[in-house]
């Protein structure tokens, strides 16, 4: 059973930074692909940032250049570098693992709250 731990979320003043950890246990394949989403209190739950295992990474257009995205293939980790936060940052972040074979897991979700 493959289970994802996320860590690093946390309370920072707009303008911080914080840095979101996701690893990845129970399995000894590398994933194809890990993913952050987000939810904001009263919306849908939407993609932050995605890494391939080639570590290619895609971005929603308002986060590039705050946000970055990284791997380490070898701890089976994804990070979330969040630099330069925002109120409308606040929210659950979930990461999101996908495997070669297809199967896709979530992880239990860690709040990020930036206050103003």
């Amino acid at each position: 059973q493959v289970q994802l731990v996320e860590s690093g979320g946390g309370l920072v003043q707009a303008g911080g930074s914080l840095r979101l950890s996701c690893a990845a246990s129970g399995s000894t394949l590398r994933f194809s692909q890990m993913d952050w989403y987000r939810q904001a209190p009263g919306k849908q739950r939407e993609l932050v940032a995605q890494i391939t295992s080639d570590g290619s990474a895609y971005y929603i257009g308002s986060l590039r250049g705050r946000f970055t995205i990284s791997r380490s293939s070898a701890k089976n980790t994804v990070y979330l570098q969040m630099d330069s936060l925002k109120p409308e940052d606040t929210g659950v972040y979930y990461c999101r693992a996908s495997f070669f074979d297809g199967a896709k897991y979530w992880g239990q979700g860690i709040q990020v709250t930036v206050s103003s």
